[in-house]
C-alpha cells in the first residue's frame, strides 16, 4: 500500500480594505472545501483586522480546495461573508513557505462547487435490421460525493447528462436524490452519435472524426429548489473523441462555469495575508525505508556523532528545522531519541568555553531538545501555564511599568504590584510542576545536567543552568508569550493583554536564569525532574453524542454534552458532574462511523462492554484527533478488538451485513489494531520518507561533501574548494565518506523505487480521473 500524507501549517496575518467601507467586526474561517476546520478570534472596528492566528493540521481526507472566508460578524442577523480566498490543491506548492496577499474574491454558486462525480462512458456499435450502423454512447451516471452545502443543509441534488455539438444539445436528467451530498443515481442514458452508415461483412465500424471531434458529454449537477430557482453545483466535460471504441469508468471532480464569474468585480473586496507551509508525502511501504531507518537509527552509536547519517542531515539542509522536525519523530518513535541527544549536546560542549553560555545558541542539540519539548510536553503546558493563562487573559490587569507606553490614569506603583502578583504566580506554578513533567523530559535533562557538570566540573551551578536553559528560557517563558500557539489560548491575544504575557515572559526568563535562585527553590525543581511521572489528559470538547438505548418517539436522538478525556476515563457532562463514565481499560475499539448510519458527518463509535457510544464531532479535523486520542490511550488494553461494525445496528439489524444479532462479530477488520508501542502516535515511515526528500534536495551537497571527504582521507593535505564545505563539521573524514557513501546509495535505490511508481501511477491514470491531480491515497 502507497499512501499520501498531508500536513497544512498556516498564518493567517491580517486582511486590509475590506468592504462595507466602515469599521465592523470581522472574523476569517478557514475551509477544506466548505467544511470549516478552524475560526479566528472576532477582530472588532477595523477596516484591515489582523488576526496573527496560526494553525497546524494533519489532513484527514481528500479534498479539492483550501479556502478562507472573511465574515462581518453580526449579533442579531446572519453573519455576512464578505469574501474568500480559493485555492486549488495542486496550487498550495506555489505559495508554500512563503507570505502572499491575495484578492477576496465574491462568493456565489459557482464559486462553491466542490465534490465528484462517477461515471462510466462507453461507445456501442449498433446494427439495425437493414444492416446499417450506427454509433451509441452510453453514459452510466453512478454517484456523487462531496457535494456543497445549501444554506448549511444537504442538498437535494440532480443531474442533466447532455451530449452536446455545434447543432445538437441533446439533454436528459436524472431523479431527484432527498438530502444528501453522496447521492447514488445509478442510471443510464443512451445517446444517438453517428448517423447510420451502411455495413458489410467486409468492413469494419469506423468513427465519422470530424462528427466525433466536435462532440462533448457534460455533466451537470444541480440542487433541486422545488419552489425557488435551482442552484448549480458543478459541472463536467468529456470530449467523447477520448472514448474512441473503448469504454472506461473514473471520478471526476466537479468544476466552475468556465464564464460564472466574468461579470463579477474582484477588485473592491480587499485582501488578505496569508503565510502556507503544506507538505504532501508519497509514502511507500515500510520495508522500502529499512536502510535508511537503520543508518539513522544507529547514529548515536557512529563514533564521532559527526560522522553519523542523523548529523550529516542537519549539516547539509540549509535550515536545520527542516531536518530536525522528521529526525525527532523518528528517534522518538523508535526510543533513539536520548543518547543522540546526549551526543550531540555533547559534541556542542566541546565548543563551549564559559560555564554561562551553555546550550544559549541554535545547536542541532538545541533544537532537538526544543522540537522533543513540543512534542512530548503539550500536556506539562497545559496542567502548569493554562489556569493562570486563562486568569490573565479573560481578567487583565494593568502591568505597563514602561514610563514612555503609560496611558493617562495608569499608576506605576498598582501597576508594577499587579505585574508581580502575576510573574510570582507563575513562577511558582513552574517550579511546583515537577510531578506533571513527562518522563522523556526528564530523561534528555537528566543527561544534559551531567554532560554540563562533566564539562564545567568546577561550576556547581552549571548542571542546574544547563536545564533552565531550555525549561524557561525556550519552553515556559516562550509559551507564556505565545499562548495560542501552544493551545493554551484559542486566539491570539489582544494588544494589551500581549504587553501584559511579554513582560511576565521576560521576568520567568531573568529569574531562570538568575544563578543564585538555584540554591534554593530551582534546586529542589531540577532534582526532581528525572523522577517525575507522565500523566495523560487529552482534551475536553463539546460534541454530539446518540442517545443511549432511547427510542426516536419522544426523544431527542443526538444531544450536545462535554466530553472528557484523561488518561484513566472518558466522560460525558451535561454540567459539571459525569453523566456516563467508561474506564480506559474497558474501550475495545474507537473506529468512524458510517455517514449513512444516522445521515450525519465527521461521527465516530466507543465500543465498550455496553452498547456503542455513538458521537459526532464539530468537523472531519476535530473527528481524527478524537479517534487518534482514543486510540493511543487504549492501545494497551488486552480485550482489543479485532473487527468491528462500521455501521449502526438499526431497526433489527446491521446496516453494514445485515446480521439480525447485535452481538455478531464484526463484518471489518479494526483500523487501529496495532501494538502500544508508543504514547505519542507517528508514523515511522512517513518521517523517513521526509528525511528522504530531504537528503534528495541537498543531493549536490552530499556528493561535493563526499568528494572533500576523499581528498581529506587520501592527501591529508589543504582542504580542496573550502567554500563548498569549510561550515561542515568533518572530524573523521574517513567515517564520514563511509556513511555519506551509504546514504547516497540509499537514496539513488529509493530513487528508483518512487519512479516506478510514478511510471505505474501515470500509466493507470484516466481521462478525467480525480486521480491525475487530486490523487490522496492510492492502493
Amino acid at each position: 500500500r502507497i499512501k499520501g500524507e498531508e500536513v497544512i501549517f498556516l498564518f493567517t496575518d491580517d486582511a486590509k480594505h475590506l468592504v462595507p467601507n466602515k469599521m465592523r467586526d470581522f472574523f476569517c474561517t478557514i475551509n477544506l472545501d466548505q467544511e470549516e476546520v478552524f475560526r479566528t478570534q472576532v477582530v472588532e472596528k477595523s477596516l484591515s483586522p489582523y488576526f496573527g492566528e496560526e494553525f497546524y493540521f494533519e489532513i484527514p481526507r481528500t479534498f479539492q480546495w483550501l479556502s478562507f472566508y472573511i465574515y462581518d460578524k453580526s449579533v442579531l442577523q446572519k453573519d455576512l461573508r464578505i469574501g474568500k480566498v480559493s485555492i486549488k490543491k495542486e496550487d498550495l506548492c506555489k505559495y508554500t513557505g512563503k507570505e502572499n496577499w491575495f484578492m477576496l474574491q465574491p462568493v456565489d454558486s459557482n464559486s462553491e462547487v466542490q465534490g465528484k462525480v462517477h461515471l462510466e462512458l462507453k461507445l456501442n456499435e449498433l446494427i439495425t435490421d437493414n444492416g446499417s450502423v450506427c454509433q451509441q454512447l452510453v453514459v452510466h451516471i453512478k454517484e456523487c460525493h462531496g457535494l456543497p452545502l445549501i444554506n448549511g443543509q444537504n442538498c437535494d441534488p440532480y443531474a442533466t447528462v447532455s451530449l452536446v455539438g455545434p447543432s445538437r444539445n441533446d439533454q436528459k436528467k436524472t431523479k431527484v436524490k432527498k438530502k444528501t451530498s453522496n447521492p447514488q443515481f445509478n442510471e443510464t442514458f443512451y445517446f444517438e452519435v453517428t448517423r447510420s452508415s451502411s455495413y458489410t461483412k467486409k468492413s469494419q465500424f469506423q468513427v465519422e472524426e470530424e462528427d466525433i471531434e466536435k462532440l462533448e458529454v457534460r455533466v451537470d449537477l444541480w440542487n433541486n429548489g422545488n419552489l425557488v430557482q435551482d442552484v448549480f453545483l458543478g459541472e463536467i466535460k468529456v470530449p467523447v473523441k477520448v472514448l474512441r471504441n473503448d469504454s472506461f469508468q473514473a471520478w471526476y471532480l466537479l468544476q466552475p462555469r468556465e464564464n460564472g464569474n466574468k461579470s463579477s468585480k474582484t477588485d473592491d473586496l480587499g485582501s488578505l495575508r496569508l503565510n502556507i507551509c503544506y507538505t504532501e508525502d508519497c509514502v511507500l511501504p515500510s520495508e522500502y525505508y529499512s536502510s535508511l531507518r537503520n543508518l539513522l537509527l544507529k547514529s548515536s552509536d557512529v563514533q564521532p556523532i559527526s560522522a553519523s547519517a542523523a548529523y550529516i542531515l542537519s549539516e547539509v539542509c540549509r535550515d536545520k528545522y527542516d531536518a530536525v522536525l522528521p529526525l525527532v519523530r523518528l528517534l522518538l518513535h523508535h526510543h533513539k531519541l536520548v543518547p543522540f541527544v546526549a551526543a550531540v549536546a555533547e559534541l556542542d560542549l566541546k565548543d563551549t568555553q564559559e560555564a554561562n553560555t551553555v546550550f544559549r545558541g541554535n545547536s542541532l542539540a538545541t533544537r532537538c531538545v526544543d522540537e522533543m519539548m513540543k512534542i512530548v510536553g503539550k500536556h506539562y503546558l497545559k496542567v502548569t501555564l493554562k489556569p493562570v493563562i486563562d486568569e490573565i487573559c479573560e481578567s487583565p490587569k494593568p502591568c505597563e511599568i514602561d514610563p514612555i507606553k503609560l496611558r493617562e490614569g495608569d499608576n506605576v506603583e498598582i501597576n508594577m504590584e499587579n505585574l508581580r502578583y502575576y510573574v510570582d504566580k507563575v513562577f511558582r506554578e513552574i517550579v511546583q510542576s515537577s510531578i506533571s513533567c513527562p518522563t522523556l523530559m526528564c530523561d534528555v535533562f537528566y543527561s544534559l545536567r551531567h554532560l554540563a557538570a562533566k564539562r564545567f566540573p568546577n561550576d556547581p551551578h552549571v548542571q542546574y543552568s544547563a536545564v533552565s536553559s531550555f525549561v524557561f528560557l525556550r519552553f515556559f517563558a516562550v509559551a507564556v508569550v505565545s499562548p495560542h500557539t501552544f493551545h493554551l489560548r484559542p486566539h491570539h491575544p489582544d494588544a494589551q493583554t500581549s504587553r501584559t504575557l511579554t513582560l511576565i515572559s521576560k521576568a520567568i526568563q531573568t529569574l531562570g536564569s538568575w544563578g543564585s535562585l538555584t540554591k534554593t527553590k530551582l534546586t529542589i525543581f531540577f532534582e526532581s525532574f528525572y523522577l517525575c511521572q507522565y500523566t495523560f489528559f487529552f482534551s475536553v470538547k463539546e460534541m454530539y453524542k446518540r442517545a443511549q438505548g432511547r427510542t426516536r418517539i419522544g426523544k431527542k436522538n443526538f444531544k450536545k454534552r462535554w466530553f472528557c478525556l484523561t488518561s484513566r476515563e472518558f466522560t460525558y457532562h451535561k454540567q459539571q458532574e459525569p453523566i456516563f463514565t467508561i474506564p480506559i481499560k474497558n474501550i475495545l475499539a474507537v473506529e468512524k462511523l458510517d455517514e449513512s448510519s444516522f445521515n450525519k458527518k465527521n461521527m465516530f463509535q466507543v465500543l465498550h462492554g455496553e452498547k456503542p457510544l455513538y458521537i459526532q464531532a464539530n468537523n472531519c479535523v476535530e473527528a481524527s484527533e478524537w479517534i487518534e486520542a482514543l486510540c493511543r490511550v487504549t492501545r494497551s488494553n488486552q480485550k482489543r478488538l479485532s473487527f468491528y461494525h462500521p455501521s449502526a445496528f438499526l431497526n433489527g439489524n446491521w446496516l453494514c451485513c445485515k446480521a439480525t444479532l447485535e452481538n455478531t462479530v464484526g463484518c471489518a477488520p479494526c483500523t487501529a489494531d496495532v501494538p502500544a508501542d508508543t504514547h505519542i502516535e507517528i508514523d515511522g515511515d512517513r518521517e523517513t520518507e521526509r528525511i528522504y526528500s530531504l537528503f534528495t534536495i541537498n543531493m549536490s551537497k552530499l556528493q561535493k561533501l563526499e568528494e572533500a571527504c576523499g581528498s581529506i582521507a587520501v592527501y591529508q593535505g589543504p582542504r580542496k574548494e573550502p567554500d563548498d564545505y569549510s561550515n561542515f563539521t568533518i572530524e573523521d573524514s574517513v567515517a564520514t565518506f563511509h556513511t555519506l557513501k551509504q546514504i547516497i546509495d540509499i537514496v539513488e535505490k529509493l530513487n528508483e523505487s518512487h519512479e516506478k511508481y510514478r511510471k505505474k501511477r501515470s500509466s493507470s491514470a484516466k481521462y478525467g480521473s480525480e486521480s491525475i491531480s487530486f490523487m490522496q491515497y492510492i492502493n
